[in-house]
């Protein structure tokens, strides 16, 4: 049993999936399989339950995954000591951000980084279902770190960091028979059609559970997978919107109005998955994050 073997093991049983362990080891499929099965050999088990249609974890490498993590934790932990005292950090972060992110300027972020630790090789990533996919891809091991934006009781299994807090505002069209006010209720465009994100969003959710709360679930009438493009379908008269104020600039034929005693905020957080002691480098990448933060700038 190696190293190179528990490596190959521990991202079958976090895709579940011989080809998607390929991939995310830019290796061969047969090359996986080999190392899996000399690991089964050498250990006189089988770790997995294989079939046409899935992979599933067996009991014995259900009890192996967590040692399989934590040896090879500990090898990286060793091996990055020594490199750090010769050469300098080393290491690879994966990590994950929303599309369009401004809150944290993640080029600024990573070319700082990058000057500071060039030989830590750093992967980004999103995901298709917003700040759900990406705190299950930190969960499954698949990144080491995500900024994202989800309410605390979603966030369980991780260790999280809170970095910007922004109210939500409500976006409608600039002839909207609202924008007299100087701001609006949820109960006031309850009945309105709106323009938003799609469900697995964390500011998506929020406003759903909001309005849920008041006992008007929402008829969502366009839903756009980036926040930077709800001001054009409001603009269109296609809906209203109701999503986190991170622009200070006032949209052409949109009026923006604080929302009244809903409580309503987006947390910015980054998140680690919890009881795993960060590498060197993934530490040293969160202390650079709050020197990144920009909350005068565009929609994320």
């Amino acid at each position: 049993m190696d190293s190179r073997q528990l490596e190959y093991f521990v991202a079958v049983a976090e895709e579940l999936s011989f080809t998607r362990a390929a991939q995310r080891l830019f290796t061969v499929q047969s090359t996986v399989s080999a190392a899996i099965r000399a690991l089964e050999t050498d250990l006189k088990t089988t770790l997995f339950d294989r079939s046409t249609r899935r992979v599933v974890l067996s009991g014995a490498g259900q009890a192996l995954l967590p040692e399989a993590k934590a040896a090879l934790e500990a090898l990286d932990r060793a091996r990055a000591a020594v490199e750090e005292a010769s050469t300098g950090l080393r290491g690879n972060i994966r990590i994950g951000t929303l599309a369009r992110l401004s809150l944290v300027s993640m080029a600024d972020l990573l070319g700082a980084f990058h000057r500071k630790y060039p030989l830590v090789e750093v992967q980004v990533a999103t995901s298709a279902t917003g700040s759900t996919g990406l705190a299950d891809d930190v969960r499954h091991g698949r990144l080491d770190v995500a900024l994202l934006g989800l309410p605390k009781p979603e966030l369980s299994g991780l260790d999280v960091r809170e970095i910007a807090t922004v109210p939500f505002v409500a976006l409608l069209p600039a002839e909207h028979r609202l924008t007299r006010k100087s701001a609006v209720r949820l109960e006031e465009i309850a009945g309105e059609r709106f323009v938003d994100m799609p469900a697995g969003f964390g500011n998506r959710k929020m406003v759903d559970r909001a309005f849920e709360a008041i006992g008007s679930p929402r008829r969502i009438q366009v839903e756009v997978p980036e926040l930077t493009t709800i001001p054009d379908y409001v603009r269109a008269g296609l809906g209203v919107g109701v999503v986190p104020d991170v622009q200070l600039a006032d949209e052409p034929g949109v009026a923006k109005l604080p929302i009244e005693n809903a409580g309503l905020s987006w947390t910015l957080s980054v998140v680690t998955l919890a009881g795993r002691r960060p590498s060197r480098a993934v530490t040293a990448l969160l202390d650079l994050i709050g020197d990144s933060i920009r909350l005068e700038s565009q929609y994320f």
